[in-house]
């Protein structure tokens, strides 16, 4: 912010959400603002766009409409032909180093789950606890909230783990409603 108040911008518009979000108002919302002999300055390539394509696509509307572009961080201003040549290289040294960053990824985790590492969160539901709450789940009287909280476990991980909960939890009821029918005998 700093920076673009630092180059003059008379406005600041600034996503609130980060990530690959197509959706982004705030975007939108420059793009309206802009004028022919206006220019739009971002703190560097990747602030404006997620890809190559898109990044080029966009300069170029802002070029039709009359729009010059400035990104501070590459020193770069496309109201030049030079600095259009340079667009065109940054823009694509960007997407080639985010692509080479994605594919370290994909390497590291793949190496990581060959020695047998998996990431994320580890698993609270051990065997015992599964065995535990198959063995609850019939009994109308107790609810799947109660049954998780007794367990110390969330509801949602009974359901990711028991794949028949639901048939478990009607089966209990049926069982139920049959003895509770049943005539007693004196």
């Amino acid at each position: 912010m700093d920076a673009l108040t630092a180059a003059g911008c008379r406005r600041i518009f600034a996503e609130k959400q980060a990530g690959r979000d197509t959706d982004r108002p705030e975007l939108a919302a420059c793009l309206d603002f802009t004028q022919p002999g206006d220019t739009l300055v971002v703190p560097a390539l990747d602030r404006l766009s997620r890809s190559l394509q898109d990044l080029i696509t966009t300069v170029g509307d802002l070029r039709r409409r009359g729009v010059g572009f400035t990104s501070l961080r590459e020193n770069l201003d496309t109201t030049t032909p030079g600095g259009r040549l340079v667009f065109h290289v940054f823009a694509a040294l960007a997407e080639f180093i985010r692509e080479l960053i994605v594919a370290g990824t994909r390497e590291g985790l793949a190496a990581a789950r060959e020695r047998g590492r998996v990431g994320g969160r580890p698993t609270v539901a051990t065997l015992e606890i599964i065995r535990a709450a198959r063995d609850m789940l019939p009994n109308p009287e107790a609810s799947v909230t109660s049954i998780a909280k007794l367990l110390s476990v969330s509801p949602g991980t009974l359901y990711n783990h028991i794949p028949d909960l639901r048939e478990l939890r009607a089966a209990g009821r049926a069982h139920h409603e049959l003895t509770a029918a049943e005539p007693q005998a004196s």
